[in-house]
């Protein structure tokens, strides 16, 4: 038999005409619907939508890849130093979390349908027996960067606390805080303004008193992981600088060194390092010109598992204090800790604490 025309008659009489070529989108639709079905053998991603196919194809070529990754390039992300008052936190968290000596605490928050959030703290001394708490409900008006702040505590004082960030500039926060004690008819204002960007983090507060305002002040500069950063506090009453503070330090992904000198008088450093995954230790030194008193401490926090871990520290003064958190489910977190004097372990004096917090 004769061999079959692979080509279709025309269906108009004359000489066979070529058809136009179909429009880009339908040819981007139907190589996406192709694109699932081409045996490749690998999976399809299902978020990929539309038209991925053809994108696929485009960045095997050269100039394909170039326009893909263009914006990849030129995106840089940015990188925010700390607060002068955060510089270090990462060894002073190491310390100071976990533990509760002395005291027994409860500690509640839960948020409303509305977006209302609610939290209340309160806390017994066992040496003293006094009971204290606080009450404070937080609002978040995303749409004009506002949050409101309403606190209370045992002792009858009232706050207020208005802040809008990221309004009239971006990284710019401004806060208007006030206190009123309905007993003592005490009150105090303050207005605090942060500003960051890249590589620079600043800070200005003012406290308005009837002597006078006091202005504290801050700045950070970090480049490639390295911090300095300075604080001063201006007392206008008095016409002179109460408070002068350097810090210096350097900080990587597992790593944080920090150097500080207060007044010329203090100095004070702490290392950071996590040492595995489940493992952070934490180096924390003091000294105080003038005096032969050094403060020397070592810390580590040991994660047991996803929902327990372990905390230890111990100072020059022979003071071990032991930690343990454990989830016992979502939103419930209990701490024990306990804190032993070494150089009297017979005499007693030893300190105990329980923490529950409970989160809705």
């Amino acid at each position: 038999m004769p061999a079959r025309s692979r080509h279709r008659p025309s269906l108009h009489s004359g000489s066979p005409t070529r058809a136009p070529p179909p429009p880009l989108e339908a040819s981007l639709s139907r190589e996406a619907r192709r694109a699932p079905d081409s045996g490749s053998g690998s999976d399809a991603d299902p978020e990929a939508g539309p038209g991925s196919a053809i994108r696929n194809k485009e960045i095997t070529s050269p100039h394909g890849l170039a326009m893909a990754t263009y914006g990849q390039n030129c995106a840089r992300p940015m990188c925010i130093p700390p607060s002068y008052a955060d510089l270090g936190k990462a060894a002073r968290d190491i310390f100071n979390k976990g533990f509760g000596f002395g005291l027994v605490k409860l500690d509640v928050k839960t948020k409303s349908c509305s977006g209302v959030e609610f939290s209340t703290s309160g806390s017994s001394n066992t040496d003293t027996g006094k009971v204290t708490g606080t009450l404070e409900t937080k609002y978040k008006w995303c749409e004009y960067g506002l949050t409101f702040t309403e606190k209370w505590n045992t002792d009858n004082t009232l706050g207020t606390e208005i802040a809008i960030e990221d309004q009239i500039c971006q990284g710019l926060k401004l806060t208007f805080d006030t206190t009123f004690s309905p007993n003592t008819g005490k009150k105090s204002g303050k207005i605090k303004s942060s500003y960051k960007r890249e590589c620079i983090n600043l800070g200005c507060d003012v406290d308005f008193d009837f002597a006078g305002p006091a202005i504290h002040g801050s700045a950070v500069f970090g480049y490639e992981g390295w911090l300095a950063g300075y604080q001063m506090t201006f007392d206008s009453a008095k016409s002179k600088l109460t408070r002068n503070n350097f810090a210096v330090g350097y900080r990587t992904g597992d790593f944080q060194l920090h150097t500080n000198v207060n007044d010329g008088t203090e100095f004070g450093g702490s290392i950071y390092q996590k040492v595995c995954e489940d493992l952070d230790t934490s180096v924390n030194l003091a000294w105080t010109s003038g005096t032969n008193c050094t403060r020397f401490g070592i810390a580590a926090k040991y994660q047991l598992d996803p929902t327990a871990s372990i905390s230890a520290k111990v100072n020059n003064s022979s003071l071990i204090g032991v930690g343990y958190t454990q989830t016992l489910r979502p939103g419930v977190k209990l701490t024990l800790s306990a804190l032993v004097d070494g150089k009297s372990i017979n005499a007693g004096g030893h300190k105990l604490g329980l923490a529950l917090e409970l989160e809705a």
